[in-house]
């Protein structure tokens, strides 16, 4: 559970990055488009982990090494931002947010299940006799 602290430093480093992201660097990672879902803060502060969702790019996986590859640059930008209301600029450990992926995925085994018609009343007293 993250304290309030914890939340209000979160939200501050989502909101700046999804900007850098936007604004200042979105020509390092080919046109593609990022967004950050989610960033989760340690406790002291120290290390702040983003998750991001990458669209209209090739590879998800190449954009996410090539956001790491420029971390430093990203934490330079972030550090330039936030350096009056924050003492700690976190160290940045990003990942690749799936959780769009991974409901198109659910989605599409509900559509593919084969589920029966609801049948009437005496077929359920035949199924389950002591009702």
């Amino acid at each position: 559970m993250e304290s309030k602290r914890q939340q209000k430093f979160s939200r501050l480093i989502q909101k700046e990055l999804a900007e850098i992201f936007q604004r200042e660097v979105p020509h390092l990672f080919g046109g593609a488009y990022i967004s950050v879902s989610v960033v989760r803060v340690s406790p002291d502060l120290g290390v702040a982990k983003v998750y991001m969702s990458v669209m209209m790019a090739q590879n998800n996986e190449s954009v996410l090494q090539e956001v790491r590859a420029n971390s430093k640059t990203i934490r330079h930008l972030l550090a330039q931002r936030i350096k009056n209301q924050a003492r700690i600029i976190p160290e940045l450990i990003f990942y690749l947010d799936d959780t769009a992926e991974y409901a198109a995925k659910i989605d599409k085994l509900f559509d593919n299940l084969e589920i029966p018609p609801a049948g009437e009343d005496d077929e359920d007293e035949a199924t389950y006799p002591n009702k």
